[in-house]
């Protein structure tokens, strides 16, 4: 009988712990989105040097390397779409690829994760079919 009274006790511990695991991953997912959303709205609003402060450094090289000039100065040459809704995450380890609403299909942006949080590797990808995407921002 003293088993019923701990069922329910046991039953709401399991889904708090399944909730509280469950809270990590969307945590993570949400700042891989929100970091993408805020590059591209810096690259939008002109504020160049905060667009590329959220680039990865190979990426950010790789800007100022094709454009001849630094980073800030070229990041809005680059044809970043605008942010737009989030219509997918996907979080794999350190990575994570982002979606956002774009009219010309490039929306997808890549992010890895460093020390200091998630920064973008490429930005305005285009899904190619089975080849690799398509992107207007892409790391070394």
């Amino acid at each position: 009988m003293d088993y019923l009274r701990t069922l329910p006790l046991a039953a709401v511990g399991l889904l708090s712990a399944l909730a509280l695991s469950g809270c990590g991953g969307d945590a993570r997912a949400d700042t891989a989105a929100a970091t993408a959303n805020q590059l591209l709205s810096a690259a939008r609003d002109g504020d160049g040097a905060a667009a590329c402060a959220l680039l990865a450094p190979d990426t950010a090289h790789a800007v100022e390397q094709a454009a001849g000039r630094p980073c800030p100065e070229a990041i809005g040459d680059e044809g970043l779409p605008d942010p737009g809704a989030v219509t997918r995450v996907e979080v794999y380890g350190q990575h994570a690829q982002v979606a956002v609403e774009a009219p010309d299909g490039d929306g997808t942006l890549f992010l890895a994760m460093f020390p200091g949080g998630w920064r973008v590797a490429d930005a305005g990808c285009r899904p190619q079919g089975d080849r690799p995407y398509d992107c207007a921002v892409q790391g070394g």
